[in-house]
C-alpha cells in the first residue's frame, strides 16, 4: 500500500532538452502511482516541464555535463511537492519582470515563472534560486 511517508521518487538528467522525454516518463509514473486528476496532472506537466527547461537553459546554460535533479515527494495525502534543482549560480526572483505589464508584454522572458505560479498551489525558490519547489494540492 502506498503511504505518503514513503512516497519519494527521483530523476536526474543531463542538461539537454532532448531529456525532457525522460521527465515525461517520470511524470507518467507519478500519475500512475498517485492517480491524479486530469487537471492537476496537466498543471504538473506544464509546470515541471517549464521548470526543467529553465534549469537546463538558464541555470545550467545548456551545459550537458551539468545535471538537473527532479524529486517528487508527498507532504501528506493531499499535497505533492516537486523539486527541480540545477547546478547554476541561482537568481533573484525579484528581478523577473511581470509579463502582464504593458512594458513587458513583448518580452521573451518571464512568462514561465508566471505560468508556474498560476498553475501550482505554491512556488518556492530555495538555495539562492537553484532549486524550485512546486506544490500541488492533490
Amino acid at each position: 500500500m502506498l503511504t505518503f511517508e514513503k512516497y519519494h521518487q527521483e530523476l536526474n538528467i543531463p542538461s539537454d532538452i532532448n531529456e525532457l522525454s525522460s521527465v515525461e516518463l517520470f511524470l507518467d509514473r507519478l500519475q500512475n502511482d498517485l492517480n491524479l486528476s486530469e487537471t492537476v496532472f496537466a498543471n504538473i506537466i506544464i509546470s515541471v516541464t517549464e521548470a526543467v527547461n529553465n534549469a537546463i537553459i538558464h541555470g545550467n546554460k545548456n551545459d550537458s555535463s551539468k545535471r538537473v535533479y527532479l524529486t517528487a515527494k508527498l507532504n501528506n495525502p493531499y499535497s505533492l511537492s516537486l523539486f527541480i534543482k540545477d547546478c547554476g549560480n541561482g537568481f533573484d526572483l525579484n528581478n523577473i519582470k511581470d509579463p502582464t505589464l504593458m512594458e513587458n508584454i513583448f518580452s521573451e522572458n518571464g512568462r514561465g515563472v508566471f505560468v508556474m505560479k498560476h498553475l501550482s498551489d505554491d512556488l518556492i525558490y530555495h538555495d539562492n534560486g537553484t532549486m524550485l519547489e512546486l506544490k500541488f494540492n492533490i
